[in-house]
């Protein structure tokens, strides 16, 4: 999906958003390994990291485009 104009703000924060949704899912994998590594929890604190970084990822990503497509039939 194409921006219509990079130098509209709103199209700008909505692919700032999308960068944080990307971070959303990442962060929580990183902080499995740092537990798993320091308390010895392996495998537990990667699965659980990613599952925890896919759901709330994929809530926000939705959240997301659904205000997006309410905005994009109003204009």
């Amino acid at each position: 999906m194409a921006a219509k104009d990079p130098q509209d703000p709103r199209e700008l924060g909505y692919l700032f958003a999308l960068g944080q949704v990307g971070l959303e899912m990442v962060v929580p994998v990183a902080l499995g390994i740092w537990l798993d590594s320091s308390l010895n929890w392996q495998p537990w604190g990667v699965i659980g990291g990613a599952v925890f970084g896919l759901v709330i990822g994929l809530a926000h990503l939705v959240v997301l485009s659904q205000s997006h497509d309410k905005t994009s039939k109003k204009n």
